[in-house]
Formats: structure tokens, sequence, C-alpha cells
């Protein structure tokens, strides 16, 4: 699973006061600031994917990008996560593990050893990476599923078992990529409200790309609206709402229009 450390001109690591989370580092805020990313094309073009994006994530929030196709959520999410660098701007993040659309488990692994590969990747044994991702099956509820292989577990268990291989990088910052996009909509529905409990309990710095804008809501602390390409965050949406949430709740229905209503101004 993709991690990354980085101290450089663009992309800087910093330290904030902050109360650590379980498993993780403490100071875990994000400072996106201006960011341009560009790409060349096959004809030479060039592709501008992100322009002037500010962007500002504090310790332990949660925060959930939306915005139309195409418009540089996933770019975003790699330049945080130091996969990418950027062209202009700066950016200022903690180490941070992504979790991709896919869950890219590998076949021939149990799903216990699929999660403890962040571990194995550090150069833990076998046996001790089993010992720690134990303890988190319970409680994402995997128990009893240590053994099976991926295509013996459905595509919910199996986003358990991506997320849980998230975790246990030991990260500060978690950039979740549209996790649940190729789930049907109970398991969906499912699946969001128990990551909305696992976050709450891990309280590490969350940023969650998603083209589900009720998903955004039911689950951040706040949503930040994208531009067509070139991206650029236009509207910033606060979710001051108790968890956890309802689907029905007044509040929550109003969030949503609000947010749609940004997503359709901007088309």
């Amino acid at each position: 699973m993709p991690t990354a450390e980085r101290s450089a001109v663009d992309v800087t690591s910093t330290s904030r006061g902050c109360a650590p989370a379980a498993g993780a580092a403490p100071h875990a805020g994000i400072a996106v600031e201006r960011v341009t990313r560009r790409f060349g094309t096959a004809g030479g073009a060039e592709l501008v994917a992100l322009a002037d994006l500010t962007l500002h994530v504090a310790p332990g929030e949660i925060v959930s990008v939306v915005g139309p196709s195409g418009c540089g959520k996933t770019t975003l999410l790699e330049l945080i996560c130091g996969l990418q660098r950027p062209d202009a701007g700066r950016l200022v993040s903690e180490p941070a593990a992504l979790m991709p659309q896919r869950d890219l488990l590998l076949p021939w692994l149990s799903a216990l050893d699929n999660a403890g590969l962040a571990l194995r990747a550090r150069g833990v044994s076998r046996a001790a990476a089993r010992a720690t991702a134990g303890p988190l099956f319970e409680r994402l509820g995997l128990a009893g599923f240590e053994r099976t292989r991926p295509a013996q577990l459905s595509g919910g268990m199996r986003q358990r078992v991506s997320l849980a291989r998230s975790l246990l990088a030991g990260k500060p910052v978690l950039a979740l990529d549209e996790p649940f996009a190729a789930l049907d909509a109970i398991t969906r529905a499912e699946l969001q409200a128990w990551l909305g409990h696992t976050l709450a309990g891990e309280r590490r710095t969350v940023v969650l790309v998603t083209h589900d804008v009720e998903e955004a809501v039911l689950l951040s602390d706040r949503v930040a609206v994208m531009s067509p390409r070139p991206g650029r965050v236009v509207t910033e949406l606060e979710v001051a709402l108790p968890r956890p949430r309802s689907r029905t709740d007044p509040a929550l229905v109003q969030l949503r229009a609000q947010a749609l209503a940004a997503l359709g101004g901007r088309a």
C-alpha cells in the first residue's frame, strides 16, 4: 500500500500540536497552499489538473473532497501522499497512507497476511505482523475470516481488509480514494456507517475523496467542493452535526443540497 514521508522545497513534513491517534504519530495536519499540478499529453500539449488549489485540514479532522470527474481529486491525494510533486505552490503534510479505489489485495495471501503487508514492508516478521493485525480484524468485523483468500471475500469485506492494511501502516494521515465506489447501494450504506464508527475511534487526520455528496456529509467534519479541471476548491461546508448521523436529518439534507448546488453552479 502506498505510503510516503517527505521533506523538500515544495512538499514538506511538519509538526503541529495535537493528541496522538491510536497506532499513529501525532501532529497530523495538512496544508495545501496555491498548489498547481500539470501533466504533458501524448500530443505535446499541457494539461493543468490542479490550479492554485488551497486546502487546510486540521489535526484529527475528517475532510471530504467532492467534485466533477476529472477535476484532480485523486491527483490531490497522491500529492498529499508524496506520490507526485506539485509544479507550484506549497504542500505540508505528515506521512500519509493511501487507500486506493481498488483494494489491490494479493490473491495468494490470506486476508490477515494482506492486512499485515504494511508491517511486513517495514521488516516486521510474519508472525509479529499477524499478531498485530489479528485484534484489528475483531474491530473491523472480520473475525473468522483471517485465513480466507480475497477471492472468497465479498466486496465489502475486501474493502475492510484494505482499510485494515491502511491503518496498520501507522501513518497519522489517511487518504481514502472513493473506497466504496464499486459497491452496491446496500453494502455501501452499511460500510459508510461502519467507516464512520471506525474513524471516530481512530481520530487520525483523514482526507476522503468521493463522488457521493451524501457520503461526504455523513462522514466528514467539513466538505470541500472542487471546480471542474483545472481543479481548485470553490466552496467549503462545515458539518457541525452530532454523530452518528441520519440520512433523513433535515440539517444533513440541507447541507447535501448546498453541496449539490455548489457542484451544479460550477459545472
